[in-house]
């Protein structure tokens, strides 16, 4: 499946990606609230990948709903919904705009990168429904919170990408998400301690190549999501 914030909030059959192979769509990150771009977004390269600061800009779950709920039910795969929250509230709210919805296969929910275990129990347990939900968490810490995330109710975690910094414009450092191939052998290890932990897991993180999924697979993920090889129209 592809992850989170790569294919937009609903899936384009006419787009430049062929999306035949996925067995699932994952939406862009829709809040409770539309949320403007970060003041100082930008993407920044290094060796082996690049670092992208957006801030998750969003119309708002309303307004997501009105532009794509009709074009989710159409759609030829399932449609997994990416919750961004920071309070449980939040999800609770989001999740009862998004139970009445057909051709939903469940909820991913991005768990902030600095969130504290109680708080993925408290936005986790907001988010269990008639749905599976799948938590999100940060690369470099899931398998510090994936038990947490499972006690809590999670079917599954999946991976999102790691936080770093890069020096910008007067050497003031921007801090983002690092994707790119440089990622994969991190992202391989962490599946496979999860997956070793009896933890249902999405393995994602630098695969560019379809031997990378298929080896990610072999060390124990249900599942693979693509992020930014899916720019560059697959592999």
């Amino acid at each position: 499946m592809n992850a989170a914030g790569t294919l937009g909030f609903a899936p384009d059959p006419r787009g430049p990606v062929d999306l035949s192979p996925l067995g699932a769509f994952v939406t862009n990150p829709i809040s409770l609230l539309p949320r403007t771009p970060a003041q100082e977004r930008g993407c920044l390269t290094y060796p082996g990948g690049f670092l992208l600061h957006t801030g998750y800009p969003n119309p708002g779950i309303r307004t997501v709903l009105r532009r794509c709920a009709a074009r989710w039910e159409r759609s030829e795969r399932p449609i997994i919904v990416h919750v961004l929250a920071q309070h449980g509230e939040e999800v609770f709210r989001i999740i009862q705009q998004l139970e009445k919805l057909d051709n939903m296969a469940g909820v991913e929910l991005g768990i902030p990168p600095d969130a504290a275990p109680e708080l993925v129990s408290e936005l986790v347990s907001a988010g269990l429904g008639e749905r599976p939900v799948i938590a999100r968490l940060p690369l470099e810490r899931a398998v510090e919170l994936a038990c947490v995330a499972v006690e809590a109710g999670a079917a599954a975690i999946s991976l999102g990408a790691p936080r770093g910094a890069l020096p910008g414009s007067l050497g003031k450092l921007v801090r983002g998400r690092l994707y790119g191939p440089s990622l994969f052998p991190l992202a391989l290890e962490i599946v496979r301690q999860v997956a070793h932990q009896g933890i249902p897991v999405i393995g994602a993180g630098g695969v560019y190549q379809r031997q990378q999924a298929e080896a990610m697979l072999r060390a124990g993920a249900a599942a693979v999501q693509l992020d930014a090889v899916l720019w560059r129209g697959g592999f």
